[in-house]
């Protein structure tokens, strides 16, 4: 069912990838565009044995511990198109910049992006610059599109599945926290910036065992088992004290009040896979530079269609909801 938008203004919590967002996007750009392959809100359109999406990147600063907005956008773009199922091909970039803005700083972030795309085994094959007056893009903007052929097909969600993460989560979200400044911490976090197509295929060898991927951006880890309880009508219910979290994350987050299960990845892939296939998909996952951390954390069910719950580490449950506010803008 759609959500109605009913906000006269948009604010920084429809950027958040949570509630908000999700009536913006329902509520306007669903229903404007109206046609089967949006409506499906996935992280890429997928169609005639090819997938494509596109992504802007928005990120406060350009550099931080562990990346840059140039690696990112390649990361990002190419993670969409991984947890597909497609392998990624091309890339194109367009770049909003303020007058202004270094030159050095400039060639460091397209640097950035060529090592990212070498990487990734992904060619940037055509783009778009433009630049707008001083103090009318706090810098540098970059919008990235992408294409890849589908190699993994899924099997449908059921009760019984296993839930994996191939990771600790929230490490980019507090690591541009951090770098702004605004907070006295001193912490080593970087951000976990990184491809994922390595391990997506690893997972795709699965076959229909193989049920969903995604990478938990904004909104986090949260917000994308809420997407997938709400689409398959299934409950998740998961194991925190099986939810990798580094203790620098787990320290920011207490201080600040804020979930780690809501803040941004930038280099982790959520699975979900048939039970009998838990163990082979957590040892593919954990055999990979990228994976060392992984671990099963949850599974679907047949009871609480819809919604997610947490077992804690105290012995009782709480429902894990999607983010509402914003309270880390501009991480990505």
């Amino acid at each position: 069912m759609a959500v109605a938008l009913r906000e006269e203004v948009v604010t920084l919590a429809h950027g958040a990838g949570g509630t908000s967002t999700r009536r913006l996007v329902e509520g306007l750009f669903v229903e404007e565009l109206a046609n089967p392959l949006l409506a499906a809100l996935g992280d890429a359109a997928v169609g005639d044995g090819l997938a494509f999406t596109t992504d802007s990147f928005v990120v406060k600063p350009l550099f931080f511990p562990g990346g840059d907005i140039g690696e990112l956008a390649v990361n990002g773009t190419v993670n969409d198109l991984a947890v597909a199922g497609a392998e990624p091909r091309w890339l194109s970039a367009g770049f909003v910049i303020e007058e202004g803005f270094a030159v050095s700083d400039l060639r460091r972030i397209a640097r950035s992006m060529a090592r990212a795309a070498d990487r990734a085994g992904v060619l940037v094959v055509a783009g778009d610059t433009k630049v707008v007056e001083r103090g009318s893009a706090d810098g540098l903007f970059v919008t990235t599109a992408g294409v890849g052929r589908m190699r993994t097909s899924f099997g449908a969600p059921q009760a019984g599945d296993r839930v994996l993460v191939s990771g600790t989560v929230g490490d980019h979200g507090f690591a541009v926290l951090v770098a702004r400044g605004e907070l006295r911490l001193e912490t080593a976090l970087e951000s976990d910036t990184a491809p994922l197509h390595e391990l997506a295929a690893a997972l795709g060898q699965l076959g229909p065992a193989l049920r969903f991927m995604r990478d938990p951006t904004r909104g986090g880890l949260a917000t994308t088992l809420n997407e997938l309880a709400r689409s398959t009508a299934l409950g998740v219910r998961l194991d925190e004290a099986a939810i990798p979290v580094r203790p620098e994350v787990a320290g920011a987050a207490e201080i600040l009040g804020i979930d780690p299960l809501d803040v941004a990845n930038e280099g982790k892939l959520v699975a979900v896979v048939a039970a009998e296939a838990a163990d082979d998909a957590l040892a593919a996952l954990s055999g990979h530079e990228l994976g060392r951390d992984a671990a099963i954390v949850g599974e679907l069910t047949a009871d609480r269609p819809g919604l997610v719950l947490l077992d804690t580490a105290f012995g009782g449950s709480r429902i894990v909801d999607m983010l509402v506010g914003d309270p880390l803008p501009r991480i990505c």
